[in-house]
This record gives C-alpha cells, structure tokens and sequence, in this order.
C-alpha cells in the first residue's frame, strides 16, 4: 500500500522556504533567487527570513518549484490558484467544461461524483499542504529577532491563512482533521475527523482574533500588496458566519468593513480583472501573479482557438440568460428587445465583460462560433477545440496579452468589496432586519451603479420579492469568480438548479444545431451541451479522497 501522507504533510524548512511567491511584498525575493536549502537551527536569525517562510505559507502548492516556471495547471492545485478558484465554476450553472461530460469538474455535480475524482485529491492534498506549512510557521517564527508587533502580525497572517483553508475544507468535504501542530508520521496516518460544525467555529475564531493582529487596508504599504489584511480576515469572517446561518453575526462583520471606509466600488468594472488595476480599493485579497517568475496561465486555458487559446471555460446560455436588458427588466426571449443574432444587444454590461460570444471581436478580429461556420477554428462543435456551448469567458481574458499565453501576471482576486456589500445585505435580509431603500442604494445599488455598468436602482423592499433579485445580481456580478457553487449549496437549492438539460446559444435557421435528441428540439433553437442530475443529500458533501481513506481508515 502507498502509505502517501498527503493531508497531514510534514513540511521541513528547506521545502517550506523555497517557495516561489505569489506576494507582491516577496517580489523582491524573487528575483533574488533565494537559497534552495536552509539548517532549521540557523534559518530563523532574520526578519528577512522568516518573511521568505511567510511567503511559502501563502504560496501553499502553487509551483512547488524552485525555478520560475510558465507551464500551464493542467489540474487544480488548490482554492487559491486560478485553475482551482475560477474553474469550480465549471461545476455549475454557468459554465461547462469544454473537455465533456467526463471532466473531473463536471462530474462533481453531474451525478457521477466519487472519491477517486482526481480533483478531490488535489483540494485535499493542497489544503492540508498550506496548513502543516503554518502549523510548522506559527511554532517556529518566534525564534525570529523582531519585534513583538512584528512576530505578532506574521503570526495572524499565517493563522488566517490556516483558517481559510479549513473554511473551504469544511464546505466541501464536511467533517475533516483539524490540526493546529506540527504532526509525526505516525500520529498523522491515525488522526480522526472533526465535524463540520467544530472545523467553521475554529475557523470562524481564528479570523476574529487575528483581525485586529493584521493591517487595515489604508495601512498596508504598496510593496506588501497581497499579504492579508483587516478586511481580508473580516471578510472571510462574514463568508464562514454565512456558512453558519449567522446572520446577524455576518451583518455586524459586514457592517466593520464598510465602516472601516477603507474599500470601494470600482467605476471600471472590466479593469478588476484585467491586470490594469490590480492596486483598486476594491479588491480585498487576491492571489498575485507575476510575469516570468510565478506566472499564471489562464490566457491560455480561456482564449478563443483563433488567438492561440484552449477555449476551455464555455459559459452556458443560463447564465447569459440571467443577465437583464440595460433597463433593469429580466431576460425574456418573447421580449420584443431579444436579438437571436446579438444576444448582448441593450443588455447589462457586465455580461459583454464576462463572456464572448459569435459575432464579437476578440483581439481586432471577428470571433466565430456559428456551428455552421466550418472554417473557422471556433466553430462550435463536439470536437474541435473551442466552444461548446457557443460562448467564451471574457472575463479574465487580456486582450494585449500576446506571445506566451502561458506567461501571465494577472492577479486573481479571492474576495472583493463587491461581494462583501451584496453578502451583508443577504444577511440583513435573511436576518429579519428591516430593508429600506438607504439600504439598498448602500449595497446592491452601489454595485449595479458603478460608472461602467449604471443599471438602474433596485426598489424592491419585500424580502420574499428581494432575495431572488439579490442571487441573481450575486450571480452576474460574481460570475467565473469560484463562488458559484458555494452558495449554491449554502443556499440548498443545489439539487434543483443542477438539473436537468443545459444550452448554449441560440441560432436560429442554424443547419448544425445539436438536439438532446429527435424528438426533443429547444423552443429557441439553442445548441444542447449537457445534462446534469445532481444527488441530493449525496453531493452537497465531497467524499475524502479514496487514497486518503486506504491510508487511514478513519477517514472513512
């Protein structure tokens, strides 16, 4: 037997100081080249050292290599890489993986889920990575000659790391090990699982203790741009009190970040996520990327096949379909204003941000995905490799890159001020607390009102009437963000959206129109891609691993 010891890895100083960085504040240590070994009884004599740690307790998996690399994620690597972040969106209503049906991603909400999908392992085994990393940190890091605000603060930072990652274990896998010290081999094949409950609280105190240990954003210098902050902790604070239906508790969190005055909505939407305004006061926390040293490569997985890309992320019609007119009335395909040949056409702007679709341009030329245009290489087909649904992601998808698409230096953000207003109005929805309109112009008004989106304001002060308004603006706004998923099943309503039949785009009097089969044909000749059939009250939990489960059995 594999006796592999993945969630609990023992993670020694040379490996865990070794780490590329992903932190603006460890930019300069890139670039320095820093050692490739260190002696555990001589490493912790600097600041600068213990900093080069921090950054490999940030880092966590991502390239675990000590030579700048520009190759592509062929798998996820764990929830804050762009591959296991934006990806997972795969796994929902907007969006279908162009690999097919038998795609690890689709098979974890299609119906087909077990625990030998490989993606499960690579959450897992990535989590528990970033963990023992802090575990080793936290023990270790007061050793360092600095001063006590100093140790203090690298301390909160690799506490809220740790806590981030159990919040996203507890989502997904239920009940796990909670560790919080360094583990031998022996005790970490025998360790048992905590429930579900018991990882969100230790979760949930470590972001409350280690907020007010950590910098306001207003406070953090320019050169450590990434490193977490006050609002940073609080934010994921608000995410895990939502997890645990505390509203009033997620309101009150919520309420700290505005009040704290430090973040913003963002007049340009479509710059957040373009790498030409990484530094925006609405971006909260985000995995930084940088060119040539720790590289993503997303250009490559989201561009079209016609600019050099894999053209894997196709959005499905129902998140299209979600967007409203420019008006703020609902999509309606019998509306008068629905144009089959420009489905963007008089719609919220947010949705030519965020997806591509036939007809547009994409690097000053036409994208075409018509399935009868068999000579062009987006052609929306079963085989070639572009869309399968007849859109693209846009969002994320620079046009000025050029050369290696596997080269980019786009951030990926994590949490936004966005999502933060929008999320404190759901809690003070579902809370009972009273909804007035000064509420609602603070939060979902700012954020439907930014200079490049100007939809018009919400009214709707009944709760019953305002939740679906407020999912479907989470929706749109957050789209290809990694958060689909998450409040699909926070919000039990998993079950019923993923199932069913899926569609692309419309196009009618289309020679090639796939079919789910003879007799059935889409009312508005939208292209078939899939159908899901979502377990309910089975894949609302991932299974642990199966290799984790052959190594302990506890874990069963």
């Amino acid at each position: 037997m594999n006796q592999r010891r993945v969630y609990t890895r023992i993670i020694p100083a040379t490996l865990l100081l070794v780490m590329l960085t992903w932190t603006s504040s460890c930019r300069e240590q890139l670039e320095a080249n820093p050692l490739s070994s260190y002696a555990n009884e001589t490493f912790w004599t600097s600041e600068t050292n213990a900093l080069l740690a921090l950054t490999g307790v940030y880092r966590g998996s991502i390239q675990m290599s000590t030579v700048p690399s520009t190759s592509a994620e062929f798998g996820n690597t764990d929830w804050w890489s762009y591959h296991g972040l934006l990806l997972l969106d795969l796994a929902t209503d907007n969006a279908y993986d162009r690999r097919g049906d038998n795609s690890a991603l689709n098979q974890l909400t299609n119906g087909n889920l077990t625990a030998t999908n490989g993606y499960l392992s690579n959450y897992w085994s990535s989590g528990y990575t970033r963990i023992a990393r802090a575990n080793y940190f936290i023990e270790n890091v007061g050793r360092t000659p600095a001063t006590a605000d100093r140790i203090a603060r690298m301390t909160a930072e690799a506490r809220f790391v740790r806590a981030c990652q159990y919040f996203y274990l507890s989502q997904s896998f239920g009940a796990v090990p909670l560790i919080t010290r360094t583990l031998s081999a022996e005790e970490a094949n025998v360790m048992t699982k905590a429930t579900k409950e018991d990882v969100l609280k230790f979760a949930t105190a470590e972001f409350t203790e280690t907020a007010p240990q950590l910098l306001r954003a207003k406070d953090l210098p320019p050169a450590d741009r990434g490193r977490a902050t006050r609002q940073a902790a609080l934010a994921f604070l608000g995410r895990a009190q939502l997890a645990a239906n505390n509203f009033s508790g997620a309101a009150t969190t919520y309420q700290t970040i505005i009040d704290l005055a430090d973040n913003a909505i963002d007049p340009d939407f479509q710059g957040l996520f373009t790498g030409v305004n990484e530094a925006s006061r609405e971006i909260i926390f985000a995995v930084q990327y940088v060119k040539d040293l720790g590289p993503n490569a997303m250009q490559q997985h989201f561009f079209p096949n016609s600019s050099g890309g894999w053209s894997l992320v196709s959005p499905l019609g129902s998140l299209v379909e979600s967007f409203d007119f420019a008006d703020g009335t609902p999509f309606s395909f019998t509306d008068k204003r629905y144009n089959a040949n420009d489905v963007f056409a008089g719609r919220d702007p947010r949705l030519r941000y965020s997806v591509l679709g036939n007809g547009q341009r994409f690097q000053n030329q036409p994208y075409v995905a018509h399935p009868d245009s068999a000579r062009s290489g987006d052609q929306l087909t079963l085989s070639k490799q572009g869309t399968r649904t007849g859109f693209l992601i846009r969002k994320f998808s620079w046009e000025g890159q050029t050369g290696d698409l596997q080269n980019s230096g786009i951030d990926v953000p994590v949490i936004r001020y966005a999502e933060v207003l929008l999320s404190y109005l759901e809690a003070r929805l579902e809370s009972g607390g009273a909804i007035n309109q000064v509420l609602l112009d603070q939060t979902i008004n700012a954020v439907r009102g930014r200079a490049t989106v100007n939809l018009p304001k919400i009214t709707e002060t009944d709760p019953v009437k305002l939740r679906p308004l407020l999912r479907r603006e989470r929706r749109n706004e957050l789209a290809f963000e990694g958060i689909r998923l998450w409040d699909l099943m926070r919000w039990k309503i998993a079950a019923d959206v993923l199932k069913g039949d899926f569609y692309g785009a419309p196009f009618p009097n289309a020679k090639i129109l796939r079919t789910k089969n003879a007799t059935t044909k889409d009312p508005y000749s939208r292209w078939y891609v899939t159908s899901k059939a979502f377990r309910a009250g089975t894949d609302e939990t991932w299974p642990i691993p199966l290799s984790e489960v052959n190594i302990n059995r506890n874990l069963k």
